[in-house]
């Protein structure tokens, strides 16, 4: 993607500009990600997709020392898969997948309540062009070096499919 949108007269913030908590409590200070490659994906404890997790931190694993990270937002918006306590989710993600990214507090994604990363996030549309409401748990959202969304991904597209590791990579090199 060219920067020509983010060149217009009234560039949009980037989503790493939005305050958002950390899991562990205090806020999860977004901008020193600032010049990385981020994925950001609704994640959940309870869901048939869940396993992902294994693939998020391979992704991490492979990538950080690159200038990228997965960011991982709990949510229980999708019939209550997240159910847990900030303890529970830490602990479930570092024993069950030796879980290393970041995580945030638990937020909402959709409706009334959505915080306002994903206001930020929702308005970019995946390579179907579906936009809007986030559709289930594990949806991802890519964004590049710049700052700005530049991929999203289905929920029931693998971490480490093709075309997310791809993406990754172009926003790498």
């Amino acid at each position: 993607m060219t920067s020509d949108a983010t060149q217009s007269a009234t560039p949009s913030p980037s989503p790493l500009d939005i305050p958002i908590g950390a899991l562990q409590g205090g806020a999860a200070d977004l901008g020193q990600y600032a010049g990385k490659a981020v994925l950001v994906v609704n994640v959940a404890s309870k869901c048939g997709l869940t396993p992902q997790y294994a693939g998020l931190e391979r992704l991490q694993a492979t990538y950080a020392e690159r200038g990228f990270t997965v960011l991982g937002v709990p949510c229980n918006q999708f019939m209550g898969q997240e159910p847990g306590s900030a303890e529970e989710i830490a602990e479930f993600c570092s024993a069950t997948y030796g879980v290393t990214f970041p995580m945030t507090e638990k937020v909402e994604v959709n409706g009334e309540g959505r915080h306002p990363l994903y206001q930020r996030l929702v308005g970019f549309a995946d390579a179907e062009g579906h936009s809007g409401d986030i559709r289930w748990n594990f949806e991802k959202f890519l964004i590049g070096r710049d700052g700005q969304v530049v991929a999203r991904f289905a929920p029931a597209t693998e971490p480490e499919a093709p075309e997310v590791v791809a993406a990754v990579e172009e926003q790498l090199a």
